[in-house]
C-alpha cells in the first residue's frame, strides 16, 4: 500500500469525564479526532509486527479476566492465611490506560483469586497517586471498585506519614499505611513512562520509589543519582527484609502499542522484570525510536491525567519531550540538565483537556474560557494563549509556528491521531526505523540487559 492509502480517518478515542482535577474541570466541548484535519495511521502499519491486543478500550474485558486467571494459577498464595490482612498495591496511572479498564478487571481479579485460593477476606485495594492521595476519589466509583472490595480501598500518596525501611544502600522511606498489613500484592503494569529515568531497567520496582514511597525517598529517584543508578534506590526497597517479610506476589497488566496484551505474574518481581521488560523493548522499541525521529512539531493535549502521562498510540507525551536521545542505551551516558531538551522540538501545545501540572516548555494555547483561566492562574509565568475553540487554537498552533505536523495525546492505543503531514511524514521514517531497531538497537538493548535475543 502507497502512504496516502495507509493513512486513514480519525481513530475514537477513549471517552473523557468530568474530573475535578483537569483544567475547566469539565469535558471539553470537542475532541481534537472530531477536528476536519485529524487523521490516524494505524501502529501496526508503521511497524507490522507489533502484536494483536485481546483488549482494546471500550471492549468487553471478559478476555482480561481469562489472563489474569490463567497468569495467577501459577502462582504460590500458600503463604496468605485465611485471618491475613492483604493490600493489593496499585497506582492512579494504570487507570489512564485505554480508560482504566483493563487494570481495573485486573485488580478485580486478583482480588477474586486471593479471596477463593485463601481464604482471605481481609483484602484492601491500596490505591497510590503522584501527589495527592485524593485522585482516588474519581477512579474507585468510576470504575465500581469501592463496592467490588466490599469499602475496603484507601488512597496514600507521597506526604503520608513514614515507616523507615533499612536498606542495603542506607535507611530510607516508604508509606506507613501503604505496607500496614500481614502480606503485599503489586498490581503494576509495563507502560514505558519516563525512559530517560528507568531506562527500562528494573521497570516493574519502580513503584517502591515512585508510588509507595515519602517524597523524600521518591525524591532520591529523581534527583540524587544519574539515571541508571536511579534504579538501585527501588530495588534496595523491594529486596529489604522490612518488604520481603511481607512479600506475596506480584502481577502486572502487559501492553503494547495496540493495546491490552494479557496478563503476568510471579512471586519474583525480578524474574518478572526481566521478562517484561524483554517485552518492553520489543514492543515499544520501535515506536519511541521513531519518536525520536521528529525534527519539529506541535501537539495536542486531549486526555485524562497529566499532560506528559497522556498516550498517543500508546506511548505517553514523556516519549516525544524526553526523548533527545536513545535512553534505552544502557552505555549512553546522560547530564540530568539536559532532560526535556526535545522541548525544542515541540513548539506549541493546544492544551484541550488534561489534568493541572507543571507547565510544557513550550507555547502553550489554551481552549475555552475555563481551561484558559486556570492555565494563566496556575502558570502565571507562562506564555499562555486563550482561544475561544479547539479549531482556532490548533490554526494559532499552525500560524504561531509555521508547522503543520501536529501529533494528539488523546489516550488511542493501535492508532495515533494527528495532522496529515504528521502522518506522511511518520510512514516514511517507519521503515528504516524499524530495520536499524531489528538489526542494530534491539540486539544492544538486550544484550546490555544481558536478555535473550528476540526470535
Amino acid at each position: 500500500m502507497t502512504v496516502s492509502e495507509l493513512i486513514r480517518p480519525a481513530a475514537t478515542p477513549p471517552p473523557l469525564s468530568r474530573s475535578h482535577f483537569a483544567y475547566g474541570r469539565v469535558p471539553p466541548a470537542m475532541r481534537a479526532a472530531e477536528l476536519p484535519g485529524i487523521c490516524s495511521v494505524r501502529v501496526q502499519d508503521l511497524f507490522a509486527d507489533l502484536p494483536e491486543p485481546i483488549h482494546r478500550a471500550g471492549e468487553d474485558p471478559a478476555p482480561v479476566r481469562a489472563a489474569a486467571v490463567a497468569a495467577l494459577a501459577g502462582v504460590d498464595m500458600s503463604m496468605i492465611k485465611p485471618g491475613d490482612s492483604v493490600h493489593v498495591l496499585c497506582s492512579e496511572h494504570g487507570f489512564a490506560m485505554m480508560g482504566g479498564t483493563a487494570y481495573a478487571e485486573l485488580l478485580r481479579t486478583v482480588r477474586d483469586e486471593i479471596v477463593t485460593r485463601t481464604g482471605a477476606t481481609n483484602v484492601k485495594l491500596a490505591v497510590s497517586s503522584a501527589a495527592s492521595k485524593f485522585e482516588s476519589a474519581e477512579i474507585l466509583p468510576a470504575h465500581g471498585l469501592t463496592d467490588y472490595f466490599q469499602g475496603k480501598t484507601f488512597a496514600f500518596g507521597p506526604y503520608d506519614p513514614g515507616i523507615p525501611i533499612d536498606t542495603e544502600i542506607g535507611r530510607l522511606y516508604g508509606v506507613r499505611k501503604a505496607y500496614h498489613a500481614k502480606w503485599l500484592v503489586h498490581v503494576h503494569y509495563d507502560d514505558p513512562r519516563e525512559i530517560h529515568y528507568h531506562r527500562v531497567n528494573g521497570r516493574l520496582l519502580k513503584s517502591f520509589t515512585m508510588s509507595y514511597a515519602r517524597m523524600e525517598t521518591r525524591s532520591i529517584y529523581h534527583t540524587n543519582f544519574p539515571s541508571r543508578s536511579a534504579n538501585i534506590v527501588p530495588r534496595a526497597i523491594y529486596e529489604s527484609p522490612y518488604i520481603r517479610q511481607r512479600w506475596a506476589f506480584s502481577a502486572v497488566l502487559s501492553t503494547s502499542p495496540t493495546g491490552t496484551m494479557g496478563v503476568d505474574a510471579d512471586n519474583d518481581l525480578i524474574a518478572m522484570d526481566r521478562r517484561v521488560g524483554r517485552e518492553i523493548l520489543r514492543r515499544y522499541g520501535k515506536l519511541v525510536s521513531l519518536f525520536r525521529t521528529i525534527d519539529e512539531c506541535f501537539t495536542i493535549a486531549d486526555d485524562t491525567r497529566w499532560f506528559p502521562y497522556q498516550h498517543a498510540g500508546g506511548l505517553t507525551a514523556c516519549a516525544l519531550f524526553e526523548n533527545d536521545r536513545d535512553y534505552l542505551d544502557l552505555d549512553l551516558r546522560r547530564d540530568s540538565a539536559q532532560v526535556h531538551k526535545r522541548g525544542n522540538v515541540v513548539k506549541a501545545v493546544v492544551l484541550n483537556s488534561a489534568w493541572k501540572i507543571a507547565s510544557t516548555p513550550a507555547l502553550t494555547i489554551g481552549v475555552g474560557d475555563r481551561v484558559c483561566r486556570d492555565l494563566m492562574r496556575i502558570h502565571s509565568a507562562q506564555d499562555v494563549l486563550a482561544e475561544p475553540d479547539l479549531p482556532t487554537a490548533v490554526a494559532t498552533a499552525i500560524q504561531r509556528t509555521g508547522i503543520d505536523k501536529g501529533i494528539v495525546f488523546d489516550g488511542c492505543y493501535g492508532a495515533i491521531n494527528m495532522t496529515h503531514s504528521m502522518a506522511e511524514y511518520l510512514l516514511e521514517r517507519a521503515p528504516e526505523v524499524g530495520r536499524q531497531v531489528d538489526e542494530e538497537l534491539l540486539p544492544r538493548w538486550l544484550r546490555q540487559r544481558g536478555l535473550e535475543p528476540v526470535t
